[in-house]
């Protein structure tokens, strides 16, 4: 952490089925593919472990030199405002929020526990996708429900991509050389799920997904906003269940429902160069919606001084955040062609002469996590 340079990545997959794998990449030599059953989380972070410390390919000596394991958990509810070191306290009440995050939080809470259980003594450290949120106002996060509604079952806006979001805003300050508390933000983190956030004063005061993360942008294969009465519309024409209806809206709808064609971004872009009317049908859509977040947030916080791109998309399609920037010169948002003509690195996008700056900067969810992480065990 003192150079805050990465000595190793990699990715355990198809834990609990045929052809499990781990792809391990350290920072001095080959990436290695190691094919071996992982019945379990706790078994696929004990390969893991082998990895790290292996006599030809490992990055360590021995599990000695590990201080502390940050863990990235989706859904916290109202709990914990910031990352926190888990204990017992901790852990109850991620289990009480599976019914909030029924796909993320159980796989969460078993590598958590994967990795106590091999790494006894070490401290775990939660960093929650929902905690940089946690500071909006009542008015921003209550929707227009039965009241009762959010005291029974806590119905109400979380947001998403929380360390993201607050990673890129914290880091547009620093380029900028301002005090992110005198400025007012807009991050777009546009990748298959996509989110925008308004920051004002280092904090989050508004954001585009909601009790869960379908809400907000039109994305990969999310609907993002739409009129609620559709879900009732579809169960009685297609004579579909509700649970048909949301796996529809979360899993074929979005980019892929309007192009036909793909959820990547890429493969649509290529598309529509070639013509494809859908194509260019969804990217205007998907274009469209983050234009309007943009204004929305201009709106709340009473101006704007910056907006950031982050994410796959957004990080690397030069003509989707020209389209998104179009039109946005009265808020002193101008992009100057040439600058933007760059994918995948920090960099200010505006013109000169632009009021408020347009910066690309890719996203580290990672290094935010492992700084959270050093910070609350020191």
């Amino acid at each position: 952490m003192e150079t805050q340079e990465v000595i190793a990545k990699g990715l355990a997959e198809r834990i609990g089925i045929s052809g499990s794998m781990l792809k391990h990449e350290p920072n001095n030599g080959d990436s290695i593919k190691i094919e071996q059953d992982m019945p379990s989380h706790k078994e696929a972070l004990k390969i893991v472990i082998d990895a790290l410390i292996h006599k030809d390919y490992g990055v360590i000596k021995s599990m000695d030199e590990i201080g502390a394991v940050g863990h990235r958990v989706v859904h916290a509810g109202e709990k914990f405002a910031y990352s926190v070191v888990i204990n017992d306290e901790v852990m109850d009440a991620l289990k009480e929020c599976i019914d909030l995050a029924p796909l993320h939080n159980p796989p969460n809470i078993l590598g958590i526990e994967a990795c106590k259980e091999l790494m006894p003594g070490v401290p775990m450290v939660g960093v929650f996708d929902t905690a940089f949120h946690q500071s909006m106002s009542p008015y921003a996060y209550i929707y227009a429900l039965p009241y009762e509604y959010y005291i029974k079952y806590g119905v109400r806006r979380y947001g998403f991509h929380g360390t993201s979001h607050k990673y890129v805003a914290e880091r547009a300050a620093d380029i900028l050389e301002k005090d992110i508390k005198e400025l007012k933000i807009v991050t777009c983190h546009l990748g298959n799920g996509a989110s925008i956030t308004a920051v004002k004063d280092g904090k989050s005061i508004d954001t585009s997904m909601g009790f869960t993360p379908l809400e907000g942008l039109a994305m990969g294969t999310r609907c993002g906003d739409i009129d609620p009465a559709i879900c009732g519309f579809l169960v009685e024409k297609e004579e579909l269940n509700i649970n048909e209806v949301g796996n529809i809206l979360n899993k074929k709808s979005g980019v892929l429902g309007i192009s036909g064609i793909s959820s990547d971004f890429r493969d649509i872009e290529k598309a529509a160069t070639e013509g494809n009317e859908r194509a260019s049908l969804a990217l205007e859509v998907f274009a469209h919606k983050v234009k309007k977040y943009i204004g929305a947030y201009a709106a709340v916080m009473g101006g704007i001084d910056a907006i950031v791109f982050t994410a796959g998309l957004g990080e690397n399609s030069s003509s989707m955040r020209e389209n998104i920037c179009k039109g946005l010169d009265f808020l002193g948002l101008k992009i100057d062609k040439e600058k933007n003509n760059t994918r995948g690195k920090e960099a200010i996008i505006s013109t000169d002469d632009s009021t408020a700056k347009i910066l690309l900067i890719p996203t580290n969810e990672e290094l935010m996590i492992a700084k959270d992480t050093e910070e609350l065990i020191k």
